[in-house]
C-alpha cells in the first residue's frame, strides 16, 4: 500500500486578499458595529467554498492570528483553520525580504505550498526557489481587488500541474 500524499498547504492572509483596500464605496452603515470592524462587510462570503474546492491544507499566515477563527472564518463558511506562528522578532535578514517568507517555508518543511498574499515581493519568490525544496506559489493579489475569478484560475491551474506525473 502506497502512502498517502499530503495535500498542498494553503497560506492566507487576510487583509488584501480577502478583505480588499480598494472597494468602491464605504462599507454599510450596519456594518460599523460588526464587530467594531467596518472592513468586515468587504468579505464575499462564497470565497470559503471556492478556497475548500482547491482541495489544499489551508492555514491562517495572517497578523489577525487566532481572531481570524473567530471572526472571519465564520463568516466565509471556514471551519477553524490552523493559525502561522510568527516569531517574536524577527532577526535581521536580507533586504526586501517579507517577515513572512521564513516562517512560512520552515511550517511547510518541503511540502508542496501556496501563499496568498498583497505583499508578496521578488526577493521573496528568490529566497523560496533557494531555500523551500518543494514546489510553491507565491500568489500576490491586488489588494484593492482582494481575490478575483483570475487568482482563482491560477490557484488551480498550478495545482493541477502537482497532480500529473512529472
Amino acid at each position: 500500500m502506497s502512502a498517502a500524499v499530503e495535500r498542498p498547504l494553503l497560506f492566507l492572509d487576510i487583509d488584501g486578499p480577502l478583505i480588499p483596500f480598494g472597494s468602491p464605496r464605504p462599507p454599510p452603515p450596519a456594518a460599523s458595529a460588526d464587530d467594531g470592524n467596518p472592513l468586515l462587510a468587504r468579505l464575499d462570503p462564497g470565497i470559503g467554498a471556492r478556497l475548500l474546492a482547491l482541495g489544499c491544507s489551508l492555514v491562517w499566515a495572517t497578523t489577525w492570528m487566532e481572531e481570524a477563527n473567530e471572526v472571519v472564518a465564520p463568516r466565509l463558511g471556514l471551519p477553524s483553520l490552523p493559525v502561522l506562528d510568527w516569531p517574536e522578532a524577527d532577526e535581521p535578514g536580507l533586504r526586501g525580504l517579507h517577515w513572512k517568507t521564513r516562517p512560512l517555508v520552515e511550517r511547510a518543511g518541503g511540502r508542496p505550498f501556496v501563499w496568498v498574499d498583497d505583499e508578496i515581493g521578488a526577493v521573496d519568490r528568490q529566497w523560496v526557489a533557494a531555500a523551500h525544496p518543494g514546489p510553491a506559489l507565491l500568489h500576490r493579489v491586488d489588494p484593492a481587488r482582494g481575490l478575483q475569478d483570475s487568482d482563482f484560475r491560477t490557484l488551480t491551474d498550478w495545482l493541477a500541474t502537482l497532480a500529473r506525473p512529472s
